[in-house]
């Protein structure tokens, strides 16, 4: 996969309008990709405070999965978006040139193996021969085969499947499949008719740890750090809020009304859902340990790791020397003007 070089699209208006204001219209806009995770700061997705803090007009566009966000990537549709490692290390073993430069969450328990009632499935023993699923190459996707893997087990003794989460509901619902490795909103709508069976975190612990951050096409990182600092700020301000004021972020609270209103589902399950993430402070992003310890920060050594485990699935045909290029703590340690 190469990443094509990002031409913003101009609205040609007025006749009187010179070209230098159309290229500065240009280089003010950029499209977003996101998921339906619940994230405390989508609530600026919804009321626009992304595009007020940084000034660009942003295009927000809903994915399904890190694997399309980076698809659009690479065909220069897409310049930031929101993903998940395994899609990050397949994406860039593959030669795509982006930058992580905020990492949403790490290994939590709002991703998790729920098991269908009446699917005769008690403990992790009992997964071979059962019929699994996750979507395609999806953070997920890599956990589900590293369980699989730590049990001795390999695709032959349990079968997995790599499809698209609303298909994952659909197929769990008639009973087609066995249990599916989800997030929201696929996770409350499996866990109505199952129960949790492991979560990302015990996975993590098992060895295969994961996380979730915002990366952009490097060529706009470099020419839009502005923005980028702007908009993990923005990030930054409401991971704040949740951390320090819960009754804002209770069921009913407007910001839970907000992430229903932008992700679907219910002011409700977005408030249980907030409640299982694992989050890191801007200062922890930055430092060594994730994102600012170039070869030895933890968010390329998981990618490099990953890459590894992909390669040796035979998802990925290489694994890069190294991964370091691909994570920055800029946006979370320059000034913001």
């Amino acid at each position: 996969m190469k990443f094509t070089s990002f031409l913003a699209a101009v609205a040609v208006g007025l006749a009187s309008v010179s070209i230098a204001s159309i290229a500065q219209a240009a280089d003010k806009k950029v499209v977003v990709g996101y998921q339906t995770d619940a994230l405390p700061s989508s609530v600026a997705i919804a009321n626009g405070e992304f595009a007020k803090a940084t000034g660009y007009d942003i295009d927000f566009r809903k994915f399904n999965s890190g694997a399309e966000i980076f698809a659009a990537i690479a065909s220069g549709d897409v310049q930031v978006g929101y993903v998940g490692s395994s899609p990050f290390a397949a994406a860039t073993s593959r030669g795509l040139d982006v930058k992580a430069f905020y990492l949403s969450s790490i290994s939590g328990i709002d991703e998790t193996l729920v098991v269908r009632n009446g699917s005769g499935i008690e403990s992790l023993k009992d997964l071979k021969g059962k019929k699994l699923a996750a979507a395609p190459v999806s953070t997920d996707h890599y956990q589900l085969l590293a369980l699989i893997k730590s049990l001795g087990l390999s695709e032959k003794d349990v079968q997995v499947f790599a499809i698209p989460q609303p298909e994952i509901v659909a197929s769990y619902t008639r009973g087609d499949i066995d249990g599916g490795f989800v997030w929201d909103p696929a996770l409350t709508e499996l866990k109505k008719n199952g129960k949790v069976l492991i979560t990302s975190k015990d996975v993590a612990e098992r060895g295969a740890p994961t996380f979730s951050a915002w990366v952009a096409a490097s060529e706009f990182a470099s020419e839009n750090p502005k923005f980028l600092r702007d908009y993990a700020g923005v990030i930054s301000k409401y991971y704040a809020s949740f951390a320090a004021d819960k009754a804002a972020w209770a069921p009913g609270s407007d910001n839970t009304k907000a992430l229903a209103k932008i992700l679907g589902g219910t002011p409700e399950q977005h408030a249980a859902a907030l409640k299982n993430l694992n989050l890191l402070t801007p200062d922890a992003q930055a430092s060594a340990a994730w994102l600012g310890g170039g070869e030895a920060s933890g968010a390329a050594k998981i990618l490099k790791d990953t890459a590894q485990f992909l390669k040796d699935q035979g998802k990925v045909s290489q694994v890069l020397p190294s991964y370091a290029a691909f994570v920055t703590p800029d946006a979370l340690t320059s000034p913001s003007n």
